[in-house]
């Protein structure tokens, strides 16, 4: 079985409410002690084989899948992650600022909150992908036309009189 399918299964598994939640925050406790070593040492690149990364951060190879699953979209190439095996060859470069922005849409602020993130940008800069993030989360709407308003449509008509009744 890949390892992807077990790591759905894992995390999708029928759980008491109790249950779920333990596994939920024992999972991001690993997944957090993995970040803080990236950052802590910058590392911006891994290689070796999913079981040997899954062994230096002390993880079995379906919770390693699912950190991968979570940091596949902050790589400068996206992995297969649906295809992974225990021997699969992985060759990791992480991109720290798109890793941040994702952190924060994730809303994982035990992440984006780790003091370790100091010694890769600078608060400043965090604070600019941050002010970032939030535009993009802006919604604006449209100006409305108004009745007596020219018809967008370029008719020179009134959009009374013209597109608003197509």
């Amino acid at each position: 079985m890949v390892l992807y399918t077990k790591w759905e299964a894992l995390a999708t598994q029928d759980r008491s409410e109790k249950e779920y939640e333990k596994f939920w925050q024992d999972y991001f406790a690993l997944e957090e002690g993995v970040y803080d070593y990236l950052l802590s040492n910058n590392v911006s690149n891994l290689e070796g084989t999913v079981s040997d990364l899954a062994t230096k951060f002390q993880l079995d190879s379906v919770i390693f899948t699912g950190f991968l699953d979570g940091i596949n979209t902050s790589l400068v190439t996206e992995l297969d992650v649906k295809s992974l095996e225990e021997d699969s060859l992985l060759t990791l470069e992480i991109d720290f600022e798109k890793l941040y922005y994702n952190m924060l849409d994730a809303k994982a602020n035990w992440l984006y909150n780790l003091p370790s993130w100091n010694g890769i940008l600078t608060e400043e800069r965090r604070k600019e992908i941050t002010k970032d993030y939030n535009k993009a989360q802006i919604v604006v709407k449209d100006k409305k036309i108004g009745r007596n308003d020219p018809c967008p449509c370029g008719s020179g008509q009134k959009y009374k009189k013209c597109c608003i009744n197509k």
